[in-house]
C-alpha cells in the first residue's frame, strides 16, 4: 500500500484546479501519511545523496525531541513537529496515542542511533528534504525496540518531526 501511495503521489499534479482543491486535500493528507510510514519503515525514498550536516543537524533536532516524548511533554513535542503532522493529529489525539505507545514500555534508559538516510520526498511543495534516523532503544519493559523517526526540513531550514514509529 505504501508504495501505491508513493507512485500516486509521485504522478500527480502539484497543484490541483480550484474546484477539486478541498476534496484532494485530504485524499493527499492520507496518500502523504501512507507514503511517510513506507519511507519510515520500509526505506522507500529516492536517496537525496550525502548531506552528513543534513543528518547531523536531524539527529540533534530528532534527540530533543524525544527527550520531550521521553519526559511525557507530549504537548511540546506536537508543537514542534511538522506542520503537515499537526494538521493530521490534534494534540488531544497526539497525547494519547503517545501514552498508548510509550506508557506500557516505561523509561528509556538507552538510546543510540542505527542508521540515517537522506532522501527526497515526492514532488511538489511536500518534497522535503527527509532524514529517516533509526535508533535501537531499550526501555524499563522493553529490552530492545527500534524507534523510527522521519524529520522533514521546512522552508526555514529547521528539521522537524514529520513521522514517529516504535517497534
Amino acid at each position: 500500500m505504501a508504495v501505491g501511495a508513493l507512485s500516486t503521489l509521485a504522478f500527480r499534479p502539484a497543484r490541483a484546479r480550484a474546484g477539486e482543491h478541498q476534496a484532494r486535500i485530504k485524499t493527499r493528507r492520507s496518500e502523504l501519511a501512507a507514503w511517510l510510514s513506507g519511507l519510515s519503515l520500509a526505506g522507500l525514498g529516492r536517496p537525496a545523496g550525502a548531506h552528513p550536516e543534513w543528518e547531523h543537524e536531524a539527529a540533534a533536532a530528532a534527540r530533543g525531541w524525544l527527550r520531550l516524548v521521553d519526559d511525557g511533554r507530549h504537548p511540546a513535542s506536537w508543537a514542534q513537529a511538522t506542520p503537515l503532522l499537526r494538521e493530521e493529529v490534534g494534540p488531544v489525539e497526539w497525547d494519547k496515542a503517545l501514552r498508548a505507545a510509550r506508557d506500557p514500555l516505561g523509561r528509556c534508559s538507552r538510546r543510540a542511533l542505527q542508521s540515517h538516510a537522506a532522501v527526497e520526498g515526492p514532488p511538489g511543495d511536500l518534497h522535503g528534504p527527509y532524514v529517516v534516523l533509526r535508533f535501537e532503544s531499550v526501555f524499563e519493559r522493553l529490552s530492545r525496540s527500534v524507534e523510527t523517526i522521519t524529520l522533514m526540513r521546512g522552508a526555514d531550514g529547521r528539521w522537524r518531526v514529520a513521522a514517529y514509529f516504535i517497534a
